[in-house]
């Protein structure tokens, strides 16, 4: 059986370091105590580990197959305290947001055979998958380098793990979109079939939340100059090819920030940041991220 760490009994600096990157540690707890019952369901044993002879202790090596961004190792080590109890030492641990390349060591951490075998796969599920969200994002960040566009995130993240992924993208340096349906008002195209109107949803919206950030989803320039005249100060522009983009630019004349959205690919990203949008929002950041190759090595005595 794990050792299964209280939370209570994480170090207080690891603790800190996760609010300090704006992670609700508790949260963060839960989400490796809710993936141990996965392996683990009802307080099962590592059916595996328990019938090997006792193997002592060893230090091991979470090092990085690929060059990327990594992010989540803060979580990671989380994981392997749960499964290892107050019988581990974190011997180093690289930053989040830090790029590394193949052979590269990111987290180190001693104790037991058993618990370290066992808690091997969650620690780095949870590296893997958010280095991966990280690294996609550092090649958007990357691309736009040198222009105004900055790449956004959206709420297209797996349920539950929606704090998570918008840190990873974060340590991967771009910019963070709203986190719920309440934080900031978003009409979409449904919204404008339902009001009758782009212009009378905007008006609906504004009327109810005065003092809320609303953003405007446009699929033509002609609602864009509408919603402009109707006192919207957020746009974003919904499956416009380079030359329309670059129209609204012109049209909205710094009136409106700008979010160009749908079928955006990483080839059309030097493009779009040259027709002068502020922003680029990129579900693929994490709906359709790619893991980053990260494993774990006992090292040799």
């Amino acid at each position: 059986m794990i050792a299964r760490l209280s939370y209570a009994r994480l170090p207080r600096p690891l603790v800190d370091e996760l609010a300090a990157a704006g992670l609700d540690p508790v949260e963060v707890y839960g989400h490796v105590v809710s993936a141990f019952e996965e392996d683990l369901p009802d307080g099962a044993a590592d059916v595996t580990s328990a019938a090997m002879p006792e193997m002592g202790r060893a230090v091991a090596d979470v090092v990085s197959r690929e060059t990327g961004v990594v992010a989540g190792l803060a979580v990671a080590e989380v994981a392997l305290r749960y499964a290892l109890g107050e019988d581990v030492e974190t011997l180093q641990r690289v930053p989040d947001g830090t790029r590394v390349g193949p052979g590269d060591t990111v987290l180190t951490v001693a104790g037991p055979v058993s618990g370290v075998l066992t808690g091997e796969r969650t620690a780095l599920n949870f590296a893997s998958h958010l280095s991966g969200v990280a690294t996609a994002t550092s090649r958007w960040v990357d691309a736009l380098a040198g222009s105004r566009t900055r790449v956004l995130d959206t709420r297209k993240t797996l349920p539950g793990w929606r704090a998570l992924q918008k840190y990873a993208v974060r340590c991967g340096g771009g910019v963070n979109h709203r986190f719920s349906l309440a934080d900031r008002a978003m009409v979409k195209d449904n919204h404008v079939v339902a009001a009758g109107g782009v212009v009378e949803a905007y008006r609906l919206v504004r009327a109810a939340n005065p003092e809320l950030r609303i953003e405007v989803e446009v699929t033509d320039l002609d609602q864009l100059l509408a919603v402009i005249e109707a006192g919207c100060t957020e746009v974003l522009l919904d499956n416009m090819d380079d030359a329309m983009l670059t129209r609204a630019v012109e049209l909205a004349a710094g009136r409106a920030t700008l979010e160009a959205s749908g079928g955006i690919t990483l080839e059309r990203a030097e493009r779009i940041a040259a027709t002068g949008v502020d922003f680029v929002s990129v579900g693929a950041l994490t709906h359709s991220v790619t893991v980053f190759d990260l494993g774990l090595d006992f090292r040799e005595h």
